[in-house]
């Protein structure tokens, strides 16, 4: 080997090392910030209002063609098979009852959490525009399921609106009984 081969391969390793320390030295964990807020959704006015919306055909515009699915079939959001990004569902989650207090152990077990916290985490709690729950159907963004929501005074688009603006209370988690205010005698508001 050249002089000027080892020297280029030794340039090469010290300039791979540049940045990242050593990587034997890195810390056991990393703290990701919390969220600004502190603030859930109500996970009651979820099962009662939302969940329901990913199990039933809509109509659905892809470039023109019309045809129904739901966002909770295989191919879309569904948990084992979709391909729909970060949102995923699983399809039929059954309703869980939610007492005072709530056994949020058992709860957070069940389908229907894994589709609440999954869609949680597709907003931007407070602020329905800028969540890509709903900006996605709506295709105020990129949705490669295309436009399931004609405009945001669609039935369901106002629903999820609904949810995403009026989070729990500061402190309190997403079982709290303040989600009962988000009905009208079990109808559910928008």
């Amino acid at each position: 080997m050249t002089k000027k081969r080892l020297a280029a391969i030794s340039a090469a390793a010290l300039l791979a090392s540049c940045g990242g320390g050593n990587p034997l030295s890195n810390p056991d964990s990393i703290s990701n910030p919390g969220s600004t807020t502190g603030q859930k959704l109500s996970f009651i006015y979820f099962q009662q209002c939302i969940n329901g919306i990913y199990d039933t055909s809509l109509q659905v515009n892809q470039g023109g063609v019309i045809s129904t699915n739901t966002c909770s079939s295989g191919g879309c959001h569904d948990t084992s098979t979709g391909t729909g990004g970060a949102l995923r569902l699983i399809r039929g989650a059954a309703q869980v009852p939610v007492a005072d207090p709530p056994d949020a152990d058992a709860i957070r077990a069940t389908d229907m959490y894994k589709n609440f916290y999954s869609s949680q985490g597709a907003t931007v709690i407070g602020s329905p525009a800028q969540s890509r729950l709903l900006a996605k159907p709506l295709l105020t963004v990129l949705h490669g399921g295309g436009q399931i929501f004609t405009n945001a005074q669609d039935n369901n688009a106002a629903r999820i609106a609904y949810w995403i603006s009026r989070p729990m209370p500061q402190g309190q988690d997403e079982f709290s009984v303040a989600g009962n205010s988000m009905f009208t005698a079990g109808v559910c508001n928008q």
